[in-house]
């Protein structure tokens, strides 16, 4: 008999749930309430910069072994490009300061015993006092675990759990934080190892998933939104799309792979965290020195990443709900002189006509990665038997990422074929 799933949702948590399935013999049917795949995660046309962006700048780490199998899955996993080892660029703008953080590309943190590779002015006991993150539980808060303060915390340790957790590190769970650092910096330089889809997140991360599960007797249908689902007998029976509805067959499986939000209000009574923070990226049409690096963290301004594409200039700012309300063109110029003096432009370039630009402001771009906001995230099973969660908002055990998005999706499918080879 045909087995068939329906994936609720097409950002990479659905779409991976949906691979896994395809690929164990599932007919997948992809529904997606907007009128475009991806999520956040995805690429589209421009008309401010006459160029083709992603949504937000994601960056991926060799460590993220979800999303580099889901890559290999679908045929792009060569797509994730970076340097051979692992080696990260610093720029303070404040006092124009440079460093290079060479992890190399062992098993081993080596990296820690040379003083050239590590953070400038830092010594191995700095990294040393790190270590109470690592065993510290999900209830703790950062700022009781670790000191917030001193050197190596302002030029790595908080650029870094700013980035992974999404808000001020001080307030974030320890033990996201703690995940985060076991499977990067105490992994060695072999697992830190920066990746980036430098062709568009669409091309790498969803088109050729999409076009897989097509190929695989799938569909994808967009404006599609579920609004309700009925059950009956310990199973969700039908799913209701207020034009049409489903009926689901005795073998049939859903994965709900949507916001936290959507999917309390199709689960009614379901957990999920309920406070989110911003994100702010920019882009700028402007081709970057040859010599500038495909990706530099930035200290002491507002920018806090860069990221240097063939043709553009792109920028993200985490824990952003203060800019939110900001105007677009006063915003776009402080950034752009944020970036004037990474990049080396000048005072000229950076006061001069701004470049082509795009700000993009995800208001409820993550869940907030606090010990109270983690304790509400719910795991990927439901009361029904073939109803099943997949997001970053559920219970991944990492902050909201990429690697955790495609995680959940792993963890979803896994527990369907589990559930059908015990069945």
């Amino acid at each position: 008999m045909t087995k068939t799933a329906h994936i609720i949702g097409s950002g990479v948590s659905g779409l991976s749930a949906g691979v896994r399935l395809a690929n164990e013999g599932y007919v997948v049917h992809v529904h997606e309430a907007t009128n475009y795949a991806g999520g956040r995660c995805r690429s589209y046309y421009d008309g401010a910069t006459d160029m083709v962006i992603d949504n937000g700048n994601h960056l991926l780490l060799s460590a993220n072994m979800h999303a580099r199998i889901y890559a290999l899955a679908i045929g792009t996993e060569h797509k994730l490009v970076g340097p051979r080892s692992a080696e990260f660029h610093f720029t303070d703008v404040s006092t124009g300061k440079s460093w290079l953080l060479d992890l190399g590309s062992s098993r081993f943190p080596f990296w820690l015993f040379s003083s050239k590779r590590r953070v400038p002015d830092t010594s191995i006991g700095d990294y040393l006092a790190l270590m109470p993150l690592a065993w510290a539980g999900t209830d703790a808060l950062v700022g009781k675990t670790i000191k917030c303060e001193g050197t190596l915390y302002q030029r790595l340790v908080q650029p870094l759990l700013l980035a992974a957790l999404n808000v001020d590190p001080p307030e974030g769970s320890a033990g996201l934080a703690g995940a985060i650092v076991r499977e990067t910096l105490l992994a060695g330089g072999k697992a830190c190892r920066p990746l980036i889809a430098r062709e568009g997140l669409s091309a790498v991360l969803v088109d050729p998933a999409l076009k897989l599960l097509q190929e695989k007797g799938g569909s994808i249908r967009f404006a599609h939104e579920l609004r309700q689902i009925e059950h009956a007998g310990g199973r969700v029976t039908t799913l209701d799309f207020g034009e049409d509805t489903i009926t689901l067959g005795a073998d049939d499986v859903v994965v709900l792979a949507v916001p936290a939000r959507a999917a309390s209000n199709i689960v009614l009574g379901l957990k999920t965290p309920t406070k989110f923070r911003a994100i702010v990226n920019a882009h700028f049409r402007y081709t970057p020195p040859k010599d500038l690096p495909a990706l530099t963290g930035v200290v002491g301004g507002l920018i806090e990443w860069l990221f240097a594409f063939p043709d553009r200039l792109s920028i993200t700012i985490s824990d952003a709900d203060r800019l939110i309300n900001t105007p677009r063109e006063e915003l776009a110029r402080n950034i752009w002189r944020d970036i004037c003096k990474v990049a080396n432009l000048g005072d000229a370039v950076a006061e001069g006509e701004l470049p082509p630009w795009q700000i993009v402001r995800e208001r409820r771009a993550t869940f907030e990665a606090t010990p109270e906001q983690n304790a509400l995230r719910p795991g990927p099973k439901t009361e029904w038997n073939n109803l099943f969660l997949a997001g970053d908002w559920t219970d991944t055990g990492l902050p909201s990422t990429i690697e955790g998005s495609i995680r959940s999706g792993d963890r979803a499918a896994d527990l369907i074929l589990h559930s059908n080879q015990n069945g």
